[in-house]
């Protein structure tokens, strides 16, 4: 099923181009995602600029895409249910993120690793379409972007980058990939990215991240792969499969009994069967450790009715 191809992007929604050229490399080995920074594209053009002519014939040929999309993946629940696709979206940018940082901590710095870090980040934007963001996740986006610019630039200026989260401050995204920039358009008829940067100038984040919590690289999904354009030219390298380290059940679950009249609400619910979901993403990358803990968080709001 052919989707309808899109005008030129106007220069007012440029800030969505990196998103929409994200759906099209995902469009084949993960549609879901693909609609989703689709959707994400779509609501944030709409709040810049929807009463341009320009503007107006974009997004709406840009909803043309959704709704064949919509149609085409009508059966999948990542689709008609938003806690699923919001899980799986999670998922999916969480595995990126986890693969660049593996790679980084055994300072193996190359372009897939790089790609992978933004990519990640730009996926969290998408995360905004069902809701805030969590703080953990909204760390992850930082980070993320930041390693993606400091590795980057070190690399260019053939500096050796320090691998892990360190204290660096104020990392520019100009100029970093602009050699891929113009080999990376959007065949889709979206857009032709212009010599500019693929990582906005914008949210740099000037943290330092010395003391910043994110979940060590050892612990990446096995056989993660990198996520990059076919036209990078970048072999990455095989990701051997890593042990896991799987968390202790708490012992309290085990005698753990309702206390009292515990009353659930349809909210509590809800919360259930979001961990459920979150669990059963998890396993899809084989990240056990990841559905233990979601799978301990339902069964104890289950029975204490707390969390």
């Amino acid at each position: 099923m052919a989707a309808p191809v899109l005008p030129p992007l106007p220069p007012q929604l440029k800030s969505i181009q990196h998103h929409l050229r994200t759906a099209q490399e995902l469009d084949k080995r993960e549609p879901v995602v693909a609609y989703y920074c689709r959707l994400y594209a779509m609501q944030t053009g709409m709040k810049i600029d929807s009463k341009t002519p320009e503007c107006r014939k974009f997004l709406s040929k840009l909803m043309d895409q959704l709704e064949a999309m919509k149609k085409q993946f009508g059966d999948n629940e990542a689709i008609t249910q938003e806690i699923v696709g919001s899980a799986h979206v999670e998922n999916y940018a969480l595995k990126m993120f986890l693969y660049a940082d593996n790679e980084d901590r055994a300072g193996q710095f190359h372009k897939n690793m790089i790609k992978s870090f933004y990519t990640a980040s730009l996926l969290i934007d998408v995360l905004t379409v069902f809701g805030e963001l969590s703080e953990e996740n909204a760390q992850h986006r930082k980070y993320a972007r930041w390693k993606a610019a400091y590795i980057h630039n070190c690399l260019k200026n053939g500096e050796t980058p320090q691998p892990g989260p360190i204290g660096m401050e104020g990392e520019s995204f100009a100029d970093a990939e602009k050699e891929e920039a113009g080999s990376s358009s959007v065949h889709s008829g979206t857009t032709q990215p212009s010599s500019s940067s693929t990582y906005e100038a914008n949210n740099i984040p000037t943290s330092n991240y010395t003391s910043i919590h994110i979940p060590p690289g050892a612990h990446a999904p096995a056989n993660t792969p990198a996520e990059v354009p076919h036209n990078a030219g970048v072999t990455s390298n095989t990701i051997q499969p890593t042990p896991q380290t799987i968390p202790l059940v708490d012992p309290s679950l085990y005698s753990a009994q309702s206390a009292g009249e515990v009353r659930l609400t349809p909210e509590d619910f809800a919360r259930a069967q979001k961990y459920c979901k979150y669990a059963g993403s998890a396993l899809q990358y084989e990240d056990v450790s990841t559905a233990v803990q979601n799978l301990q968080k339902a069964l104890k709001l289950l029975i204490t009715g707390r969390e």
